[in-house]
């Protein structure tokens, strides 16, 4: 990385409280108070109780940090928690650990692949959505995680999860991603008290660990299936170049399985949520978004031969996407005397960068807090790129995007395409921190059945 010709002090936020810094200015209200932040510099510090917290507000120097991942590594209070359940899952791993793994992952993230993951996901989203009734009242959010984790799961484990162990699995990560946020901000003492909240936290991480560790072992001794392919099987074929011993050990596998799942279920679910969300408060994109998935579909489950056809769903979901990114607040830690931009950064720095700030500024997109899906709309035959930061960048973009992205138009189509929902905007409890991911409180809707179209002729 270039040394700069001048060096500027990182500034520090207003504001800050004795002992309690900007804590409290963050805890009530964390978006709206990282949207303060670039008035005050590219690079501002903020001081979250004792830790203090470089976040990097300039799109350019948040490309920058991310490409170069060995000197900006994964670390800090984020990835701290992350670790105790997802272990050194690609995710979290440290960089120098990184390139390996990526090499053995990557083969089941191939294009190849996706017809096969496309025919799981349609599968299991038309068994679930087909048992929802006319009348129903159910919350969107708590059900498309629900269908996003059954999808992940048959992904990951193929067709035999036990329901006990699936359902096991879905309210462990509901109870971790619920005090994720607090967990990641409160101090270590703090965390240690036997609270009811904390012990529901811990103990649900642990079970998380646990569970995966069980059914991976499971799977290893039944073996897989003639003619069934999923991401388990995969990455226990992959071998060692030099010794064709298998690549990675039962723990890496389990890291691998926890991460998929989590990555898989929430980054999906909350996209779509919002999707849903945002497109009932636009009705020219919902009757877009409407019409398109029904032409194609004609009521049946969206596949892979589907997706090209689709361009606007996959517009609707990107949009929702770039405004209620899943990682709304991520970490780094620096491993040496460095600079970004003009400032200079100590080894040992802790540095943050939100998506969702970042794709909110003006500077980086036209009218950014107005929901228009057209801006992902392909012109001179070239797709838009996925909004920036949403899924990380350089030797470090997300292995998972395209499959998540995949996943999110079949169901989002499917879902518009089989059902009217009739959202009770009142409602809406959007909380005021989010979890690991920025997903929407509870969205309850009534399903209504589409208005039959008339025969033509």
């Amino acid at each position: 990385m270039p040394t700069p010709q001048r060096v500027s002090t990182i500034p520090v936020a207003p504001g800050a409280l004795p002992v309690l810094g900007h804590l409290p200015a963050f805890l009530r209200d964390p978006l709206a108070f990282l949207r303060t932040l670039p008035a005050h510099g590219s690079l501002v510090t903020v001081r979250l109780g004792s830790v203090p917290v470089v976040l990097v507000c300039d799109p350019e120097l948040v490309r920058t940090m991310l490409v170069h991942d060995r000197v900006f590594d994964k670390g800090g209070p984020l990835f701290d928690r992350l670790r105790e359940a997802g272990g050194q899952g690609l995710a979290t791993c440290p960089a120098h650990e990184h390139r390996r793994q990526r090499r053995l992952v990557q083969p089941a993230f191939r294009a190849g692949r996706f017809p096969d993951y496309a025919r799981i996901m349609s599968e299991r989203m038309d068994t679930i959505i087909s048992g929802w009734r006319a009348g129903q009242t159910l919350d969107v959010t708590t059900a498309v995680r629900g269908i996003a984790a059954d999808i992940v799961v048959s992904a990951i484990f193929g067709s035999r999860l036990d329901p006990a162990d699936h359902h096991r699995l879905v309210t462990d990560f509901d109870t971790l991603l619920a005090g994720f946020s607090m967990h990641t901000l409160l101090p270590r003492a703090l965390r240690g008290i036997r609270t009811p909240g904390n012990v529901r936290y811990l103990e649900a991480t642990d079970r998380v660990r646990r569970t995966m560790t069980r059914l991976t072992a499971e799977y290893r001794r039944r073996g897989t299936p003639d003619g069934e392919t999923n991401l388990l099987s995969l990455l226990m074929a992959a071998r060692d170049p030099d010794s064709d011993a298998p690549a990675l050990s039962d723990d890496e596998l389990v890291d691998q399985a926890v991460t998929m799942y989590s990555a898989g279920t929430e980054t999906t679910a909350g996209a779509i949520s919002w999707a849903l969300y945002l497109a009932d408060a636009h009705p020219e994109v919902r009757a877009r978004l409407t019409e398109e998935a029904r032409t194609v579909l004609a009521g049946r489950a969206a596949d892979w031969d589907d997706v090209p056809r689709l361009p606007y769903t996959r517009q609707v979901l990107l949009e929702a996407i770039r405004m209620y990114p899943p990682g709304w607040f991520l970490t780094r830690r620096t491993e040496t005397d460095t600079h970004l931009g003009r400032h200079a950064v100590h080894q040992g720095t802790t540095i943050a960068y939100s998506p969702y700030l970042i794709g909110r500024l003006p500077g980086l997109y036209e009218r950014p807090d107005h929901f228009d899906p057209d801006r992902w709309r392909t012109q001179d035959g070239r797709k838009p790129r996925v909004p920036a930061t949403v899924f990380g960048g350089g030797a470090r973009k997300c292995v998972g995007d395209e499959f998540s992205l995949l996943e999110g138009t079949l169901l989002l189509s499917t879902v518009v395409a089989r059902w009217d929902m009739e959202l009770d905007r009142d409602t809406v409890t959007v909380p005021k921190i989010p979890q690991l991911t920025l997903s929407p409180g509870r969205l309850r809707a009534t399903l209504r059945t589409p208005a039959r179209r008339p025969v033509a002729g």
